[in-house]
């Protein structure tokens, strides 16, 4: 054999033999076999609207993430007991056998500088720095006792989001896509939309398909200029021209798809189209412009501005048009008091005003529209704080460090109880010590609120039958807070 043919068969890839070996070729046979049987028709888009396989209280999720982990304690946590222990050293009982990600030696217990009083029928404690949120308390369930097993941040937000602290699993916009598609085929059925000035730690990992057929991605959309990039058509080229050249590509892929039964050429073509239908739906899904004042004023949301508040508002616009899944982070609630930009006293009250009239404002529109009766809220972190000043460095400021133990977080909508208060930490806000909420529970139950089986919605990928929960069943549905 010569060099050269040798090198030739040497670089042919698996693909490029099955489709140059005629009507001898896997695929052909494959092919054949399916005509035969009468199914050599392509399958239809994936983001086609499926029925769930239990029954379902909500049909689209809003999840609000802050990104970075909010001080609970300054916030929906109240601890009296705290406050009374102020500036005293804390307990070696609390130190003992733990990892903290910035804290050395014997810290100082901290209690919050800021003022706690309760609202809603149901009593809800809330921190002086939630004055819009207070108003909305009777449609908020509180969980004051979630926990997770991870204390830094790109690890807890894929676990949080994915199910797995390491980057490859898919997220759970993307699970809940694949199980129920989406109501509008013109749109992406999950939407990710980022304020603060960064993309979350865990990156776009967070919202991204992993294992999953790319379809089921999360779409990064921006609320200043182009929502998508490269959905519009270059220069030079017009819409008619644009068709033209996917029917073409849509002509090869099919071919592909048929030879070889690779799902991503059918999720490319889907996206191809999509991205085409996007080309006129986008637009008026996003203008914003286009809604009252009155509704624009009560989010605090300003037109042609890349922020929360706008966010906020493209997610009610989203979910009314029949997207499944909106997730919409917010970064910057890293308070570790290493300076005024992430000090409790300064950071903290700067970082609520930015935010919460815009969340508050949400579930307001939504109740409204009575649509909060089957789109479901989330809003947290990915951890929460210690009930220890951090003090790096022999810092001055007011800071916590990263805590796994004890967090809160809130739903709102589809299926949940209202102003309801469920888990409880104990006196300093350490331990969860009430109906203790894991991660893989919080997932459980929103996909149960979907009408999916959390148990059975799997994947299987290297020999694995992948789930959002993991693949134990350690994962329950928190029975307790649904309606």
């Amino acid at each position: 054999m010569n060099n050269e043919r040798h090198a030739r068969l040497h670089s042919a890839t698996r693909r490029q033999f099955l489709h140059k070996s005629g009507r001898f070729s896997l695929g052909a046979i494959a092919l054949e076999s399916l005509l035969r049987k009468g199914q050599a028709a392509l399958p239809s888009s994936p983001m086609q609207p499926k029925a769930p396989p239990k029954p379902a209280k909500a049909k689209a999720v809003i999840y609000l993430s802050m990104s970075g982990a909010p001080p609970s304690l300054d916030l929906f946590d109240y601890k009296p007991e705290l406050n009374r222990l102020n500036m005293k050293p804390c307990p070696d009982s609390f130190l003992q056998g733990e990892k903290f990600a910035f804290i050395k030696g014997t810290p100082n217990l901290l209690g919050t500088p800021h003022a706690f009083t309760q609202h809603g029928q149901g009593g809800t404690w809330m921190s002086s720095l939630l004055p819009h949120t207070q108003k909305v308390a009777d449609h908020l369930c509180v969980i004051r006792s979630m926990s997770t097993d991870q204390f830094n941040h790109a690890p807890a937000e894929l676990l949080m989001y994915t199910g797995n602290m390491r980057s490859g699993a898919a997220s759970m916009g993307s699970w809940i896509t694949y199980g129920l598609g989406s109501e509008n085929q013109d749109l992406p059925g999950f939407v990710a939309l980022l304020s603060g000035g960064s993309d979350p730690t865990g990156g776009k990992a967070c919202w991204g398909s992993g294992f999953l057929p790319g379809a089921y991605q999360g779409v990064q959309c921006r609320s200043v200029g182009d929502p998508i990039l490269f959905v519009s058509n270059p220069d030079g080229m017009s819409r008619e021209t644009r068709r033209k050249t996917l029917d073409a590509l849509q002509t090869i892929n099919q071919e592909e798809a048929r030879l070889f039964g690779d799902p991503e050429t059918v999720t490319r073509i889907a996206q191809y189209e999509l991205a085409f239908r996007m080309q006129a739906s986008v637009p008026e899904a996003f203008d914003i412009s286009r809604e009252p004042e009155s509704v624009r004023n009560l989010y605090g949301a300003e037109p042609g501005k890349g922020s929360f508040a706008n966010n906020c508002l493209l997610a009610r616009r989203l979910v009314e048009k029949g997207v499944r899944f909106v997730q919409v982070f917010d970064w910057g609630w890293d308070m570790h008091g290493t300076g005024e930009g992430n000090d409790l006293l300064k950071g903290l009250p700067r970082k609520t005003a930015e935010t919460e009239r815009a969340w508050s404002a949400l579930i307001q529109d939504l109740h409204q529209r009575g649509m909060l009766d089957d789109v479901l809220v989330v809003w947290g972190g990915e951890f929460g704080r210690t009930p220890m000043n951090e003090a790096r460095g022999g810092s001055t400021f007011l800071g916590r460090d990263h805590h796994p133990h004890a967090f809160t977080m809130w739903m709102a909508g589809a299926g949940v109880k209202a102003g309801l208060n469920f888990g409880a930490t104990d006196d300093i806000g350490y331990h969860a010590v009430e109906n203790k909420v894991g991660v893989r529970d919080l997932q459980a139950t929103i996909l149960h609120l979907l009408g999916l089986d959390p148990y059975k919605l799997d994947y299987k990928f290297q020999g694995l039958n992948n789930r959002l929960i993991g693949p134990s069943n350690e994962g329950r549905v928190i029975s307790q807070i649904l309606a």
